[in-house]
């Protein structure tokens, strides 16, 4: 097995292995007004599984290269490894008040500071590229619309959901913050 193979096979394992971790390390506590959720977590646990099967599928059975180069397997795994070691981070920095299911805790306050003076769900946007790069290592047109779509559309409507919950919260304060910054993509949305 080439070494690079080697390095995919951990950062999936790793990758899959963060997520269960924080599916059930994170939740919210019983004081928390955690009636926000609706759904969403269980739609991302249905959406990025399914995404990763069926794109990893995709590749083995259809052939729609997106280069010839070696490069991109290289650069697809480079982007899994920054979404997961970048997500982690992010997750850290938000401490208690990270949770996997939408959730308001008693003394939440906005972050704005690192990742979040320019994006609002930098944690989402980080497990994005990973998908990213997982469609990219697979060299597969096919298997990069699957890695990616999915789960961008599960985060969607997350963020929808997520964000209708922090205007209740904090009205005014995270409507001006929102208009500051960007929902995934630093400068461009």
């Amino acid at each position: 097995m080439h070494p690079l193979q080697i390095l995919f096979s951990i950062s999936m394992a790793a990758w899959f292995i963060t997520e269960f971790l924080y599916k059930n390390m994170l939740k919210s506590g019983k004081e928390d007004k955690k009636d926000k959720d609706k759904s969403t977590l269980n739609i991302l646990w249905m959406a990025i599984p399914v995404s990763i099967a069926t794109s990893v599928a995709a590749s083995y059975m259809t052939r729609f290269p997106i280069t010839e180069g070696v490069w991109i397997l290289y650069l697809g795994e480079a982007l899994i490894l920054i979404g997961i070691i970048f997500r982690f981070v992010i997750i850290r920095s938000l401490g208690k008040y990270f949770t996997v299911d939408v959730t308001i805790r008693e003394d939440h306050q906005i972050k704005k500071e690192g990742f979040y003076k320019y994006l609002r769900h930098p944690s989402y946007a980080f497990s994005l590229l990973t998908s990213l790069g997982l469609g990219l290592y697979l060299n597969n047109w096919l298997s990069l619309v699957l890695a990616f779509l999915p789960p961008f559309i599960a985060f969607a409507y997350r963020i929808k959901i997520e964000e209708q919950a922090l205007v209740e919260q904090f009205g005014e304060e995270y409507i001006q913050y929102r208009k500051k910054t960007k929902k995934l993509v630093p400068f461009i949305y």
